[in-house]
């Protein structure tokens, strides 16, 4: 993959893929983290895509100016934990502490965004098994392990030997939302699919699911705006 950096304020770089499947030009803005794509079919040269790149480039800004600028975790900023915003402030110690809605993490600040994703990491674990188990323990039927990843498609996935996997930035939502994501996903030990069979099993097991499966569309990709590396 290569990169075409188009100048102005702010300037905006260009991931350039090629794609033998591909039928055309196309230019895409994730919602996640404001990325842009533009995938070249084959035969196409560079040249021509940074022209059509440039044909794009009010449409782009356009687009890029509502989207919600990346947050870089550092001290004095904040970010949610179960969906409420919390200070990052220096800390003492050897282990970064909650104190209401602050966050204390002490060492290097070079060492921050590492060391609060590895809180929010285990926090994430901690709620997401808590959760995952007392839905199983009311279905009746145990899943075999639980993984955490950083995924940008989903929020979590049931495989069909009953593994469960979750995003850990769930543990930024609101408790309703990771809540109900992990009986979504519980629901998927009984019913591998979404029938109107397996929504009737996340109602039996959450209750009324439509309140936070409409904030994770609304709000979801705002959680991966916040940068860790």
């Amino acid at each position: 993959m290569g990169q075409i950096r188009l100048s102005g304020n702010p300037p905006i770089s260009v991931t350039v893929r090629r794609s033998a499947r591909a039928k055309k030009l196309s230019l895409r803005l994730s919602r996640l983290d404001g990325r842009v794509t533009l995938t070249l079919p084959k035969g196409v040269s560079e040249q021509e895509g940074r022209d059509f790149v440039l044909s794009k480039e009010d449409w782009l800004r356009g687009h890029l100016d509502k989207h919600e600028a990346a947050a870089i975790v550092s001290l004095g900023q904040s970010l949610p934990i179960h969906g409420r915003n919390v200070a990052l402030v220096p800390g003492s110690g050897r282990s970064v502490k909650r104190s209401g809605d602050t966050l204390m993490i002490p060492g290097a600040e070079a060492q921050v965004p590492r060391r609060v994703q590895a809180f929010l990491k285990t926090l994430a674990r901690d709620r997401l098994a808590e959760a995952s188990d007392r839905y199983a323990a009311r279905l009746g039927r145990p899943y075999n392990r639980l993984t955490l990843r950083d995924t940008r498609s989903r929020w979590g996935s049931c495989t069909a030997d009953g593994g469960l996997m979750y995003s850990w930035r769930l543990i930024m939502a609101p408790p309703e939302v990771l809540d109900y994501v992990a009986a979504h996903e519980v629901a998927h030990l009984q019913e591998m699919n979404h029938s109107a069979a397996f929504w009737a099993v996340v109602e039996q097991l959450y209750g009324d699911w439509r309140g936070p499966r409409r904030w994770l569309r609304e709000n979801g990709p705002a959680l991966h705006r916040y940068r860790f590396d």
